[in-house]
């Protein structure tokens, strides 16, 4: 017999939507699904607490983007929208002066009280530095 997960109480469908507000160019619905007080860990480069925090990191670089996609290779994700974490792989894509930049992540996350309290993206910066530079 299969289980069906209850998505309402499902850290990891809280996440998918975060991810597909981002990719679908709806930023401040991403923000309506993290805490007010969200540690965003970018571990290479930085670490911000609180809404304004992240879109301020994130605001310009997203912008400069035509087109953003985050394929999610690997999800999983354990406990409940009171307390959840959620681990995935993906590719980060973002598509900048006609051409696609691509990062592989490994993000965790963790969900407290319905929304998302810690966001932390592993990454190397050197790959993402040189793609960047590259023309």
């Amino acid at each position: 017999m299969t289980s069906v997960r209850d998505e309402t109480n499902d850290p990891g469908a809280l996440v998918t939507r975060f991810i597909e507000n981002i990719e679908q160019s709806r930023f401040t619905a991403a923000m309506d699904l993290v805490s007010d007080d969200c540690e965003y860990d970018n571990v290479p480069f930085t670490k911000v607490f609180g809404k304004e925090a992240i879109v301020s990191v994130l605001s310009e670089f997203l912008a400069a983007s035509t087109r953003v996609e985050w394929l999610v290779h690997h999800q999983v994700s354990s406990g409940d929208m009171h307390h959840g974490v959620v681990m995935n792989e993906r590719t980060d894509r973002f598509e900048i002066d006609d051409r696609w930049i691509e990062l592989d992540i490994a993000g965790l996350f963790v969900v407290s009280e319905g929304k998302i309290a810690l966001w932390r993206d592993y990454f190397d910066s050197e790959s993402f530095t040189k793609a960047l530079a590259t023309k």
